[in-house]
Parts: C-alpha cells; sequence; structure tokens
C-alpha cells in the first residue's frame, strides 16, 4: 500500500502483510506530517482513485517569444548556468515536454529526453545538464525523483543546474514554492506561454544572488592566500 505526504510529497509504502483491517495512521519520514492510510477493508470497497491530469488544459505549442525576450533569455541562461549546455526534460505529457523544449531549442539548448529516470540521475550527478525539468513526483515507486538527485549534489555543482518543476500545484514564479520544492522555477503547465520571459528573470537574479557568493569565496580564499 502506497501513499505521498500532503506537505512535503515523501513517498511512504506499507508492506501488505502489516496493513490492518481499519484505518491507520503513521508519521511521514520526512517531515512528520500525519498521514492517513485506508485499512485492508476500506481499500478493497472503495474504487481506484481517478488521477488527475495536471497537464490538462495546457498548451502544448512552444511558447512564442518576441526577439528581444529571446534574446534576454540566451543571455541569462548563457551567463548564469555556466554555458547553454543541454537540457534534461523529463515530463509525463510529450506534448508539454515539446512544448518546452521547442522553447529552449529555439535559443540553441540542446535538449534531451527520457524515460529512464536512473540514467538521467548519473548524467545529472556528472555535470552533463546545466536545465533540468521535471515534475515532483517524477520517479518509479521507491526510487529517487530527479529533484532528490539534483539536490544531492555539491553546493559547486549544484549552482550550474537549474532546476524547473512543473505541477499544477504550483503558483508559477513562486519563490517560496520553488524553495520548498528543492528548485529554481515552479512552473503551472497553464502558465506555459510565459515560460520564457519567467525563466529569463528567474536565471537573471540567480546569478546575481550567486556572484555575491562567488565575490564572497574569491575574498575568503584572497585572505587566505595573504594569511600564508
Amino acid at each position: 500500500m502506497q501513499s505521498a505526504c500532503p506537505n512535503c510529497g515523501q513517498k511512504i509504502a506499507i508492506d501488505d502483510a502489516k496493513v490492518p483491517d481499519r484505518a491507520f495512521s503513521v508519521k511521514c519520514p520526512k517531515c512528520a506530517t500525519v498521514v492517513r492510510f485506508p485499512g485492508k477493508a476500506e481499500a478493497a470497497a472503495a474504487p481506484p482513485p481517478a488521477e488527475a491530469d495536471p497537464f490538462a488544459g495546457a498548451p502544448t505549442s512552444a511558447p512564442e517569444l518576441r526577439p528581444e525576450m529571446l534574446e534576454d533569455l540566451k543571455n541569462a541562461l548563457s551567463r548564469g548556468a555556466g554555458g547553454l549546455g543541454r537540457a534534461l526534460v523529463a515530463l509525463p505529457d510529450r506534448a508539454v515536454g515539446a512544448s518546452l523544449a521547442g522553447l529552449l531549442e529555439s535559443i540553441g539548448v540542446k535538449v534531451d529526453n527520457t524515460d529512464n529516470p536512473e540514467e538521467a540521475g548519473r548524467l545529472i550527478e556528472q555535470g552533463v545538464y546545466t536545465i533540468v525539468v521535471t515534475t515532483r513526483m517524477a520517479a518509479a515507486p521507491g526510487r529517487e525523483t530527479l529533484i532528490q538527485r539534483v539536490a544531492r549534489l555539491s553546493p559547486e555543482s549544484r549552482r550550474r543546474v537549474v532546476l524547473v518543476v512543473l505541477g499544477d500545484e504550483y503558483r508559477s514564479g513562486d519563490g517560496t514554492q520553488a524553495w520548498a520544492s528543492n528548485g529554481d522555477l515552479v512552473l503551472n503547465p497553464k502558465d506555459l506561454h510565459n515560460a520564457g520571459a519567467l525563466l529569463a528573470s528567474m536565471v537573471s537574479e540567480r546569478r546575481r544572488l550567486y556572484q555575491v557568493y562567488l565575490d564572497a569565496r574569491d575574498r575568503l580564499e584572497q585572505a587566505a592566500a595573504a594569511h600564508h
């Protein structure tokens, strides 16, 4: 029996042999939120829930960008992510994935799509991708999500990856939701028409913040060298 924490999205699996007849609750191992599970009798009687399509109603054509916006996005990414490099688009909806791939390819980014999250995770850890577009739950049951793979990177490697998380639960561009999702930008699929402007704005701000970090690191290294 499986469920997901409503607070942090952590997947929780219970051995079927240990599931009691009555409903029960467990604490999320990640954030300690109480998660309710149905008992065997309730689960057997309930019809299987229909899964909502988080990309329903999302535009599927590539976002249109004015020439000046296109140039802004290209400049922001090339300076903020260590070069345009390659992007990984790992989304369950191929039409939405193609829309975002079209946006990235229009500025010269090579885009990969994958059905193999394990291989994608290895390539992320090897520093192959400068941009990763995915969803919060994009993983097989019991496997790490791509977001979790990005979160495990070293600080130096993490700053080189722009992580965009799609989901109908998000308000596009919300910094608090992005932080909670371990991403750099959250994007509601219905706002794909504005994806270029949102991405350019986020990368520019991210570049500015990291420059403060890099300047401070350089000063510390110079001070240490002078001390020795």
